[in-house]
């Protein structure tokens, strides 16, 4: 605006004439930079709540008008604490560090002396008239002692105290005198189902449950092998009590009667073998040693030396073990959903991704694959548990103990394409009897268990970006499983 409209406006605004150049300069002078000050305040604050406007616009746009979701326009600086992440230089370093020399496989009198009280009371032979691993072992509890008063899965499971109580009532009638000692049925399980999370073995657990040769436990993931018997039942809760072993053989209580009570009734008849069977199924003992590290971080060693599978395979070498596989990316995700309580969406869940993509990156510049795989720091660094989808690295310490043909490894996408053909398949690796048609048809007509929740469900699928970075990243881990199967289900490139 110039001065001569300045001066033209003041004398129309107080109705002075228009020759009177006195009184219009003295109103110029002491009302014009005034006026002028407060115009450009005013356009100043448009222009800028103009332009705040637009960039969230742009902001917005960049979640609402992708419509193919393929990734975040606007994403966080990296943190100065790590690199950012680099996929060629990790792909790479994966790829070189991917066949590595197996583990030392540690002496039985390594795995019986780390825990003698353990392999005290359990025997090296058990019944040979059982199908299922059951001794007899001496009862020193007093005459009508509650057999289950202390049994710490009672504190964890309404259900299994449930059980306890309706046990206790026929007990005494299940304990047997010889010599003048009491003894009871005790029972392993004869099968393990052992991962991964996220992978279907909760529907399985169910399924299984209806063939009337197998009596689970009432109790679906005990842990017992991987942290109860430590003392830890969640890692950040500390160390507490330990679960004795006395406290886990009462879960195969139930499947122990019955078991007797088909002992008595086959009492007469030679070479009859029971053929009643119990299993057990945790999806923390594929994967999780971290109570090695908790127990003795003080060790030089860099990767646990004892494992869960050591264990077990020292006491029940026949074992039989069910392991359920998914595309590691799909797991990712599931995992994510089901564990995560607030704040879900397929940005953050992008941005975990990427944090820990770059913490697996920083410690496999300096160390082993396989230490990174079991590092307890690294995975409760970790935002979303990447590592337990790098299946290989756990199955090939598996296969240190027990052999191939011991381990029933199936792709969940095959088990829920084709129920009925991989639940037989699982029936035929447990030696258990054919099904009639009507208990096949109850089998597959169950519903689904554990299935995705209705709100994570309308949160949608990942993002495409995240899919393509986890993709790249389990493709060198699937591609050694496919091989060491010998299944192409197991590279996951349809999925």
């Amino acid at each position: 605006m110039d001065n001569k409209h300045c001066l033209q406006s003041s004398s129309e605004a107080d109705g002075s004439n228009p020759n009177s150049g006195t009184s219009l300069v003295i109103k110029w002078i002491s009302l014009s930079p005034l006026s002028y000050l407060r115009a450009g305040s005013t356009k100043l604050k448009v222009v800028s709540f103009l332009f705040g406007l637009t960039l969230s616009f742009f902001i917005v746009a960049s979640y609402i008008l992708t419509w193919d979701k393929t990734g975040i326009l606007i994403t966080p600086a990296p943190s100065p604490l790590r690199p950012s992440l680099d996929m060629r230089s990790l792909l790479r370093n994966i790829l070189f560090k991917l066949d590595y020399t197996p583990r030392r496989v540690p002496d039985k009198r390594e795995v019986i002396g780390s825990d003698p009280e353990l392999f005290s009371a359990i025997p090296q032979r058990f019944l040979p008239q059982v199908k299922n691993p059951c001794w007899l072992a001496e009862y020193l509890s007093e005459p009508g002692a509650d057999p289950y008063w202390r049994n710490l899965f009672t504190l964890r499971s309404k259900s299994f105290k449930t059980v306890c109580d309706n046990m206790r009532t026929s007990f005494q009638g299940h304990l047997h005198h010889r010599d003048g000692k009491v003894y009871r049925l005790r029972c392993l399980p004869y099968f393990y189902i052992i991962g991964q999370p996220k992978c279907g073995t909760t529907d399985l657990f169910h399924r299984l449950r209806l063939h009337g040769e197998i009596k689970f436990t009432t109790m679906k993931e005990p842990h017992w092998w991987t942290r109860k018997r430590f003392g830890y039942v969640r890692f950040k809760d500390g160390l507490k009590a330990r679960f004795p072993l006395e406290d886990y053989l009462d879960l195969f209580d139930m499947a122990a009667h019955r078991i007797q009570e088909h002992m008595l009734a086959n009492s007469s008849t030679e070479n009859s073998e029971v053929q009643f069977i119990t299993g057990e199924a945790s999806a923390s003992t594929m994967w999780d040693n971290q109570a090695w590290s908790y127990l003795h971080g003080d060790k030089e060693e860099a990767e646990p030396l004892l494992l869960a599978q050591d264990f077990i395979h020292t006491v029940q070498p026949n074992a039989k073990i069910i392991i359920m596989l998914r595309d590691p990316v799909e797991r990712l995700y599931s995992d994510y959903l089901y564990f995560k309580v607030a704040n879900k969406s397929m940005e953050d869940f992008h941005q975990k991704v990427i944090d820990s993509l770059q913490l697996f990156q920083t410690c496999l510049l300096n160390s082993t694959l396989r230490y990174c795989v079991y590092n307890t720091d690294l995975s409760n660094a970790m935002p979303v548990r990447l590592n337990l989808g790098m299946y290989v690295v756990f199955l090939l310490d598996w296969l240190t103990v027990f052999q191939r043909d011991q381990i029933l490894i199936l792709p969940l996408e095959e088990y829920a394409a084709n129920l009925g053909a991989t639940i037989q398949k699982v029936f035929e690796f447990l030696n258990v009897g054919s099904l009639s048609k009507q208990a096949a048809a109850a089998v597959t007509r169950r519903p689904m268990s554990n299935a995705r929740r209705a709100a994570d469900r309308r949160l949608g699928p990942m993002l495409k970006a995240t899919r393509t970075l986890l993709r790249d990243f389990h493709r060198p881990f699937n591609s050694k499983l496919a091989r060491l199967l010998d299944h192409k289900a197991f590279l996951w490139t349809d999925a």
